[in-house]
């Protein structure tokens, strides 16, 4: 099946169109290098354009070296594999709405006085370093403590036995030996894609979704087909539609405090998204980093699958360092096996110190008190933020039942993308919606870490972005 890339903004002609039809196939390796492209009759019929109109497009590919004609043959994709690139293929994006590039301006100079009231991490004032502290000098005075040695294969198992407990009390049947430590949850994320797919296969996310998900996945070369969130969870409807038509591998979500909307997955959706998995063969992937921010556990994919064809994967860079990267994956037995095979081949081991750091923590009794004062802290922030927000005119798509993210709507009339950029020209660095939407289609909302969102300059500021 050949799909016509959309147009993007602004128009293009039906020949750059077919052009960028081809390049994605490319960049995506579903056209692999030496491999021999569409004819010309099939593809002008796929498409629904003339024969000359692909045959113009094939010179020009020809002419960029991306194809090669074989006298009597047809076209081949050119030997010489192109480099990887995370951009979308044929689409030069606004940097404004670059996921990536927006990560940078939050990463960079994180001591300048630049405002990051879209970014997705809590200030580190905020964070537990007085015993982080304590942890680390307990370390070093302690013997064994896994200093200069590589960890074991499955990561370090006083770790992986607490965290089986940690996930039972959400209702997650999971041994030490389903759990897989990771650096992170981005690396969890990156060995799912090594382990389960191939170049050219469709993943499906939500939309909106958080935004490194779509990064992670065009490095596996996968193509990403966005489902409609709402405030319940995917739109079920859509779901059914887009794996009935695209044959998925998996689909990757948030199914607590989503990413970037704050929503959390109600049972009866819940129930309903399982079966549709199941009808369609596809593997969940449902990433719970921010697990511990929950005050009442919403419902668990994993707990209700049993992680069958459920992946469930977690992290403490959010909510205790994100200097300490340590995360984990939990799955049926013969996958973590080979995830286990696949981390031993590409980084041989995870972060030994870092996994005995957070053991220390989990286990004094520090991490628990943290988080509890972390709740609080945040419901208060939360309310601040929709107030000042709402003076403005925004309006929270949904009251998150915790965390940090509020996803908000513009009024009428107003481009987040532009909004955003006229804030970044007075040091505040807003997150667009379309940052985190594979469609493009949330051109009207923000999103805003309460967390970091204390400053009055961010409001005065966005006030100002918001008249022009």
């Amino acid at each position: 099946m050949l799909d016509l890339v959309p147009a993007p903004r602004g128009g293009t002609t039906l020949v750059s169109t077919v052009m960028d039809t081809i390049r994605q196939r490319i960049e995506s390796r579903a056209l692999a290098p030496g491999a021999k492209v569409p004819s010309i009759r099939r593809l002008a019929e796929a498409l629904g354009v003339s024969k000359s109109t692909v045959v113009e497009a094939y010179d020009r590919l020809a002419a960029e070296g991306a194809i090669a004609a074989r006298p009597g043959s047809g076209f081949y994709v050119a030997r010489k594999a192109q480099p990887l690139t995370l951009g979308e293929p044929g689409r030069r994006l606004d940097l404004t709405i670059d996921p990536l590039w927006i990560a940078r301006q939050a990463l960079e100079d994180t001591d300048s006085p630049t405002l990051k009231p879209g970014c997705g991490w809590l200030p580190a004032d905020w964070m537990p370093d007085p015993a982080i502290r304590r942890a680390l000098r307990g370390l070093a005075r302690s013997e064994g403590a896994g200093l200069v040695d590589y960890d074991s294969p499955l990561g370090f198992a006083p770790l992986r036995r607490h965290l089986a407990g940690r996930l039972a009390e959400r209702g997650i049947a999971a041994e030490a030996g389903q759990i897989l430590l990771a650096d992170g949850g981005t690396q969890a994320i990156d060995l799912i894609g090594r382990f389960l797919l191939e170049p050219g296969d469709t993943v499906l996310v939500d939309d909106p979704c958080y935004f490194n998900f779509l990064g992670v996945l065009r490095a596996h070369r996968a193509r990403v087909i966005g489902v409609p969130r709402t405030p319940a969870g995917p739109d079920l409807d859509a779901f059914a539609r887009a794996a009935a038509e695209h044959r998925p591998k998996l689909y990757v979500t948030n199914a607590a405090l989503h990413n970037p909307t704050g929503a959390s997955l109600a049972p009866q959706v819940a129930h309903r998204l399982l079966m549709l998995a199941e009808a369609h063969d596809l593997v969940v992937v449902e990433d719970d980093i921010f697990a511990d921010f929950e005050s009442e556990p919403s419902p668990r994919l994993a707990a209700l699958d049993g992680l069958q064809r459920v992946i469930h994967i977690g992290s403490f860079s959010k909510t205790l360092s994100a200097a300490v990267r340590c995360g984990f994956i939990a799955a049926r037995p013969d996958w973590i096996e080979g995830l286990t095979d696949l981390k031993l081949a590409t980084s041989f081991s995870n972060g030994a110190l870092a996994a005995r750091l957070v053991h220390r923590l989990l286990t004094d009794g520090s991490y628990r008190r943290h988080v509890e004062g972390l709740r609080g802290r945040l419901a208060r922030a939360m309310g601040e933020t929709a107030r000042r927000l709402g003076t403005l005119g925004l309006v929270p798509w949904v009251e998150p039942r915790g965390g940090m993210f509020l996803w908000a709507a513009l009024p009428d009339g107003l481009d987040s993308a532009e909004v955003a950029r006229r804030a970044l020209a007075r040091d505040v660095v807003l997150a667009p919606g379309d940052v985190f939407s594979p469609s493009r289609s949330a051109g009207r909302y923000l999103r805003f870490n309460a967390a970091q969102s204390a400053s009055p300059r961010i409001f005065a500021v966005l006030e100002e972005a918001m008249r022009g």
